[in-house]
C-alpha cells in the first residue's frame, strides 16, 4: 500500500494530502517552473486529480499559459500544484510535501532549458523535453 503523503505551504495556510502512487517524479528545468519557482530547478511529481486533497485552506490559481494552471498559497507565494489540460493528472510541488526524502526525482525534464551555472551530475536520465511515453 502506497504511503499517505502530507505537505502544505510555508506559512502553514495551506495543507494538504495526497493518497496513492506517485508517478512522473522529476526535476524540471523549463523556463516556466523556473519563472514560477524563482528556482533554477523544480522537483514535481504526479498523481491523479482525486488523490489530491486540501486540509487546510485554500489555493489560488494562476493560468500561466494557455491549459496551463499553477496552484499556490495566496499568503506566502509556495507553488503546489501545476495542471495542464488533456493529461488526466496534477503534479505536486515535491518540497512542499513535510517529507519531501520520501518521493526522491526519478529523472530530468526540459534539460534544453537548464541554466549552465546551475549544473546537475546525480546520474538520472535527463530528457531534453518531456520524457518518452
Amino acid at each position: 500500500m502506497d504511503p499517505k503523503r502530507v505537505g502544505g505551504c510555508l506559512c502553514g495556510a495551506v495543507r494538504y494530502e495526497v493518497e496513492g502512487a506517485v508517478t512522473h517524479e522529476t526535476l524540471c528545468h523549463c523556463t516556466f517552473c523556473r519563472r514560477a519557482s524563482a528556482a533554477p530547478v523544480v522537483a514535481w511529481f504526479s498523481v491523479p486529480p482525486g488523490a489530491f486533497r486540501l486540509t487546510q485552506g485554500s489555493l489560488k490559481n494562476f493560468q500561466s499559459s494557455p491549459g496551463v494552471v499553477r496552484s499556490f498559497c495566496a499568503d506566502c507565494g509556495t507553488p503546489i500544484t501545476y495542471q495542464r489540460d488533456g493529461l488526466g493528472e496534477l503534479d505536486v510541488t515535491t518540497c512542499s510535501l513535510d517529507d519531501p526524502e520520501s518521493t526522491p526525482p526519478r529523472d530530468h525534464t526540459f534539460t534544453r532549458s537548464a541554466l549552465a551555472w546551475a549544473p546537475v551530475d546525480d546520474g538520472l536520465p535527463r530528457h531534453a523535453t518531456l520524457r518518452e511515453p
